[in-house]
C-alpha cells in the first residue's frame, strides 16, 4: 500500500477516497476529519458559513504539505497553489482551497506560528511565476492590498493549534491555511447589502462560537479603516500582532 503526500490538490471526493483506502499519512487523515467535523457541526455551526457551504456542497480543493520550513515541500507547495490560480474557477462558485501542514515536532507558540505562516506567505510571493497584478495596489497599508499569487488576488487565513478562546482559529493538529480567490466574495462584500447581511451572520455566528469577542482586526476588504493582511492570523487576545505588514513586497 502507497502512503504518500499527493503532488496536486484534490478534490473532496477524491481525498475522501484516498483516506477510505488508506492511501494518506496519518497526519493528513486526521487533519482532514477534524476540519470536515468542524465545519458540519451541526450544534456549533462554524462561523464562515463560506467555509460551512464550501465543505458541505464538495465544492472545496484540498493539499497537504509535509513541512512549513522544507523548500522542497514548499516548493511543492507553491506548484499546487499555482495550479489552483489558474483553474479554481471552472468547478464552480465558493472553490477555497486548504492547505494542510504537518504537525511540528515540537509545540510552537504563537509567534512562531506567526513567523510561520508570513515566511510560507513570503516565499510564495518571491517565487510566484507570475508579475504583482496591476490592478491591486503594491503597498500593505493601501486599503486594497491583498496578497496575491499566480496573477489572483486571495486571502489567505490561517488556524493553529495555540488558539483557545478564539475557537474559530483552533486546529488542534498544525498549521492550516485557507487561501480564498477575491472573484468568489463578488458580490458579497463592501457596502453591499448581501456584503453587510454576510459579516452580520459571521459575526453573530462568532459571538456565539468563541468565547472572546472578534477581534478588532476583522474588517472589509477595501474598507479605509481596515488592512486585510491583519487578518490573516489573528491574535489570540485583543491587540495588534504587528503594526507593519510583515511581508515585503518584492515583485514588480
Amino acid at each position: 500500500m502507497s502512503v504518500s503526500l499527493p503532488s496536486r490538490y484534490l478534490d473532496q471526493s477524491t481525498l475522501r477516497d484516498r483516506i477510505d483506502h488508506d492511501e494518506l499519512p496519518a497526519w493528513a487523515a486526521e487533519q482532514y476529519g477534524t476540519f470536515r467535523k468542524t465545519m458540519l457541526d451541526t450544534d456549533a455551526p462554524f462561523p464562515c458559513y463560506f467555509g460551512v457551504e464550501s465543505e458541505a456542497t464538495g465544492m472545496a480543493r484540498y493539499a497537504f504539505c509535509a513541512s512549513t520550513t522544507d523548500e522542497d515541500a514548499l516548493a511543492g507547495l507553491r506548484e499546487t497553489l499555482y495550479e489552483y490560480a489558474k483553474t479554481f474557477d471552472s468547478p464552480g462558485e465558493r472553490v477555497s482551497l486548504v492547505v494542510f501542514f504537518a504537525p511540528p515536532e515540537t509545540p510552537l507558540t504563537e509567534a512562531e506560528y506567526g513567523d510561520r505562516l508570513w515566511e510560507i506567505l513570503q516565499y510564495l510571493h518571491d517565487t510566484d511565476p507570475e508579475p504583482w497584478p496591476y490592478e491591486i495596489p503594491a503597498d500593505p497599508d493601501d486599503p486594497h492590498w491583498e496578497f496575491c499569487f499566480g496573477g489572483v488576488p486571495m486571502f489567505p487565513t490561517a488556524r493553529a493549534p495555540f488558539y483557545e478562546a478564539r475557537r474559530s482559529r483552533h486546529n488542534p493538529h498544525g498549521l492550516e491555511i485557507t487561501f480564498q480567490p477575491r472573484a468568489i466574495f463578488e458580490g458579497i462584500t463592501g457596502d453591499t447589502a448581501a456584503g453587510r447581511r454576510a459579516r452580520e451572520v459571521i459575526r453573530e455566528r462568532a459571538d456565539e462560537y468563541d468565547a472572546v469577542c472578534p477581534h478588532a482586526d476583522l474588517g472589509d476588504w477595501g474598507d479605509p479603516d481596515d488592512r486585510e493582511w491583519k487578518q490573516y492570523l489573528l491574535p489570540e487576545a485583543e491587540g495588534e500582532s504587528h503594526r507593519d505588514c510583515p511581508l515585503e513586497i518584492t515583485k514588480p
